[in-house]
């Protein structure tokens, strides 16, 4: 005989609370967090190469960058290398400036 059972309904009546939905969310949100890939200084120089070259050519370029667990792509063009600061000017299609820092970057890649 086969257990008969109302599966997730049963624990509808727990989801009262906004307090235990947001910590559910955020629970589910840490599930999905991912540790800070480590980056060898050839990847690096590889990197750099690649952002120069776009700012040179005025091309296109698809940054991944890592930020609080995640990993997010940001597609514009480079303005501008600041070495000082550390981080990348860039100007998106819809024509907003942003920045990345060096050390977030996880991959680059040129587009065509």
């Amino acid at each position: 005989m086969a257990i008969r059972d109302r599966g997730k309904l049963k624990w509808l009546p727990a989801h009262f609370m906004p307090e235990h939905r947001t910590f559910l969310r955020e629970m589910q949100r840490d599930q999905l967090r991912k540790a800070k890939p480590l980056i060898d200084e050839y990847e690096l120089e590889d990197f750099e190469r690649r952002i120069c070259e776009a700012m040179e050519f005025n091309q296109r370029v698809v940054i991944s960058k890592w930020t609080d667990g995640f990993i997010i792509q940001e597609t514009g063009r480079v303005h501008y290398l600041d070495p000082i600061r550390k981080e990348i000017r860039m100007v998106s299609e819809d024509r907003t400036a942003f920045r990345i820092e060096f050390a977030d970057i996880t991959d680059v890649k040129i587009q065509e």
